[in-house]
């Protein structure tokens, strides 16, 4: 991993969430629309039902293609109210979802607790084996699945992407330090190992297939990352917005999704399992321990969570609104881990069509 804190974020790292951020239209009455399970029907929703700022638009999509963007969907109550594609890219075109495609780990996680396959609780070595690190055992015999979920299993994250044994090295005891680090992606070994099936077949089986989603992982050195429409990252967004409940099935526990979506540990508040938290009163990044006073997103909603992936992979889920926006394509401005400037300017043009 290279090891640098983008200069473009210091606009912004002190402001206070705005209280504007929160200041919209009543909630839409309609009923939660959730789309079939094949085919390409969607409902949509116009916009000047929901009386929404049209004048806004345009520069907002001007906004969005001059940043890269190859997919944008908006939805809600589950129905698209904004659908646009850039730069060569098209409904049908396949993107990575990188880090935010975290978020499918950590609810594939609560799947296989569910079914009594796994608890997160449960050491990593009652699934993996000793010497899943080169940590001491003592230490190693620390590390959860919940450490995993939260960043703090205490392994070196400065190593790079290599999860090999020999690169998962100990710095402190695990649940005393947060540190952005993609040793997460054991998680995905725990699922298959407690579910006698590889990881892939677990996922598609519980979670793909059971809300429409297409996609496949692709192996990447030692990570695996999610490629798929724009259309099935709005999918899971729907999902996550109604607390893992797909129309009448419950996919994930809604007490485990409330789990994934509030602060998870003491040391990032703005950290649930794999989602990222707005409106905190403090906040750490990746490739950094230094902690930062204020809200994660100052222009957007305080209730929002995120799933934000390297170079401006944006899964945003609004309850108060019941709304789900997708973002995916190149970086908009400098490369970035997770959060970057862009999020923030981007819920500045949002806010103007929405508010």
């Amino acid at each position: 991993m290279k090891h640098f804190f983008p200069l473009i974020l210091l606009s912004f790292l002190l402001l206070n969430c705005s209280s504007d951020a929160d200041s919209s239209v009543d909630i839409p009455s309609d009923t939660m629309y959730f789309p079939p399970l094949s085919g390409n029907i969607w409902e949509t929703k116009p916009m000047n039902e929901l009386g929404w700022n049209e004048s806004q638009v345009q520069p907002l999509l001007t906004f969005l293609e001059e940043k890269h963007t190859k997919g944008f969907i908006v939805l809600v109550n589950g129905r698209i109210v904004m659908e646009n594609y850039f730069n060569g890219h098209t409904a049908t075109s396949p993107w990575y979802w990188a880090s935010a495609g975290k978020t499918l780990t950590t609810a594939t996680v609560g799947i296989a607790q569910k079914e009594g396959l796994l608890d997160s609780d449960d050491k990593v070595s009652d699934y993996l084996g000793t010497g899943w690190t080169s940590a001491p055992l003592v230490k190693e015999n620390l590390i959860t699945n919940r450490h995993l979920l939260t960043m703090t299993s205490g392994l070196n994250e400065t190593l790079g992407d290599d999860v090999s044994p020999a690169n998962l090295q100990y710095v402190a005891d695990a649940g005393s330090r947060w540190a952005y680090h993609n040793v997460y992606v054991k998680l995905q070994d725990v699922v298959a190992e407690a579910s006698n099936q590889t990881w892939n077949s677990y996922f598609n089986n519980k979670l793909r297939d059971k809300i429409g989603m297409s996609g496949t992982w692709i192996p990447l050195g030692g990570l695996s990352v999610y490629w798929s429409t724009t259309r099935s990252v709005a999918r899971f967004g729907l999902l996550s917005l109604n607390k893992g409940k797909w129309e009448n099935e419950v996919i994930i526990p809604e007490t485990y999704m409330t789990n994934t979506i509030s602060t998870s540990q003491n040391l990032n508040k703005a950290y649930g399992y794999m989602w990222w938290l707005n409106g905190k009163e403090s906040y750490r990044l990746p490739q950094t321990q230094f902690q930062f006073s204020g809200c994660l997103i100052p222009s957007a909603p305080t209730d929002m969570v995120s799933g934000l992936g390297k170079n401006d992979q944006k899964i945003y889920v609004i309850p108060s609104k019941k709304m789900v926006v997708i973002r995916l394509g190149e970086v908009a401005d400098e490369e970035n881990f997770a959060l970057s400037d862009f999020d923030n300017q981007l819920w500045q043009k949002i806010n103007a069509v929405i508010n």
